[in-house]
């Protein structure tokens, strides 16, 4: 049964860092589309962003800490609707992607919904580093993880109440859209993508492509530990069978022509050794993983259908 989902059960939620040339363009589109529900956090903006934001009709918070990922973790505390639409206050997102971001959430077939911008987006809205960037991190995520996001990184996210109260976002700076996608596969929630729109920004880019990208792929391999730790054994399991592999053939070369090493003969088995036993372990591992993740979604299907209708 399709869900039924109204403006009045969503919040717009916009974590905004001097944003004052595109945020009320932002909150103006929403409220012609009737969603008035509108949440800025705003991490101590120099310009004139909180001011507008208020003028527009906006609630306007100043977030406690510092970085995006710590905004979204303290507004997520704040908010209590149905469900949560993440969008960046820079313009560079259109506010009338939003049904077709809700669909999926309607339809009951997704519960954290990512909005993709590599499909449709105007020219000059990426520089090439940063469009090189996000095409790197995908298939890191992809291989790294088994799940096909292919954008890892946009602002432009919808979320249901029971999968953002029950996150647990660590990360404080703009590692945070990767954290929000491991938590909601390590957990057990669905996960889907939707074409939208991206716009060139207006006004000055908050984001720094090297030092952010930098953390951002820094997170992609340490949130595995929190996704399947499994796979860090397959990885290790593999490299050490690669080196016993080239030292074998070494070793078996080296006796063909007469030459005994009886040091290096069994540190070679002890690699090949270890390495078979990481994958098998890594493979143990992660099968357990993945079970209790599928345990815990199909936990809250049957919890969901069992529940009494108010």
């Amino acid at each position: 049964m399709e869900r039924v989902i109204t403006p009045q059960d969503v919040t717009i939620l916009i974590p905004t860092k001097n944003e004052e040339d595109g945020i009320g363009w932002v909150i103006d589109e929403f409220k012609k589309l009737g969603y008035n529900n509108i949440l800025v956090i705003d991490g101590h903006s120099t310009d004139r962003t909180r001011e507008i934001a208020k003028e527009k009709g906006a609630m306007v918070v100043l977030q406690t800490g510092k970085g995006k990922g710590q905004a979204v973790a303290e507004a997520f505390k704040l908010i209590d609707t149905d469900v949560v639409v993440m969008i960046d206050g820079d313009g560079t997102y259109d506010p009338n992607d939003i049904e077709m971001v809700l669909e999926p959430i309607r339809r009951g077939i997704a519960d954290h919904i990512i909005g993709n911008r590599l499909i449709n987006f105007e020219k000059g809205a990426f520089t090439r580093l940063n469009l090189i960037g996000n095409k790197i991190f995908n298939a890191l995520f992809r291989f790294m993880y088994g799940v096909e996001v292919h954008d890892l990184l946009t602002g432009y996210r919808a979320l249901t109440k029971e999968l953002y109260k029950n996150v647990e976002l660590e990360k404080h700076g703009f590692e945070v859209e990767t954290e929000l996608t491991v938590e909601t596969i390590a957990k057990g929630f669905r996960i889907a993508e939707v074409p939208i729109n991206y716009y060139r920004r207006k006004g000055k880019a908050n984001l720094h492509p090297i030092k952010d990208g930098f953390h951002i792929g820094k997170t992609i391999i340490e949130l595995l530990v929190r996704y399947n730790p499994g796979r860090y054994l397959y990885l290790l399991g593999f490299l050490s069978l690669l080196i016993g592999l080239v030292m074998g053939v070494y070793v078996v070369r080296e006796w063909q022509r007469g030459v005994t090493h009886y040091l290096m003969a069994p540190l070679t088995s002890m690699f090949v050794i270890t390495g078979v036993n990481m994958v098998i372990f890594g493979f143990i591992m992660g099968y357990i993983f993945k079970s209790m993740a599928d345990l815990k979604r199909e936990i809250r299907e049957v919890g969901s259908k069992t529940k009494p209708l108010e």
